[in-house]
C-alpha cells in the first residue's frame, strides 16, 4: 500500500501572535511568570490549528517590547486542543532563553527566532509561558499555514 507519497503543503498561510497576557484581546506584550512546567498557569496562546485540517507551523518569533532589565526563559507547550488547565493534555516541546534587553533608539532589538518545523492536528494549540516577570514584555508570534483539502 503506498500511502503519503506526494508532499502536503499547507493551502492558507496564516500568522498568529500571543494578546498581552493572554487578555484574547489586541496583540500586545506578554509579561506575567509561571512557573508550571506542565502548560497549566499564566498561558499565552500563540498559534491555534485548523479546526478541521490541522496546521503546520514553521517558525516562532520573539522580539523584545522594550527595556527587559532580566532574563527569562519562554516554555513552548503543544496543547490537544482541550483545557490547558489540566496537565495531561500539555507537553513542553521547547525552551528559549531570552537575556536581557535595553531599548535603543539606534540600534535594532535582538529577534530571536525558533524554527519550530511541526505539523499539528486540527483544534491543536501552541501555548507559550515565561519562567521570569518582565518589565516590557515580548511580542510572540508563530508563522505558518492552515492544510487544506
Amino acid at each position: 500500500m503506498s500511502a503519503n507519497t506526494s508532499p502536503i503543503w499547507s493551502g492558507k498561510p496564516t500568522i498568529q501572535w500571543a494578546t498581552a497576557d493572554g487578555d484574547g484581546g489586541t496583540a500586545g506584550p506578554i509579561k506575567t511568570a509561571n512557573t508550571a512546567k506542565d502548560g497549566t498557569g499564566t498561558v499565552n496562546t500563540i498559534f491555534t490549528a485548523d479546526a478541521t485540517n490541522g496546521s503546520y507551523v514553521d517558525r516562532i518569533r520573539f522580539r523584545p517590547a522594550g527595556t527587559n532589565a532580566s532574563a527569562t526563559v519562554v516554555r513552548i507547550f503543544i496543547n490537544n486542543g482541550s483545557s490547558s488547565a489540566t496537565p495531561a493534555n500539555n507537553i513542553l516541546v521547547d525552551e528559549y532563553t531570552c537575556p536581557t534587553v535595553t531599548i535603543s533608539e539606534t540600534s535594532s532589538q535582538v529577534l530571536l527566532e525558533l524554527p519550530l518545523q511541526i505539523g499539528l492536528p486540527a483544534g491543536y494549540k501552541i501555548l507559550v509561558t515565561l519562567g521570569t516577570t518582565i518589565a516590557a514584555g515580548l511580542f510572540v508570534s508563530a508563522i505558518g499555514g492552515h492544510y487544506t483539502l
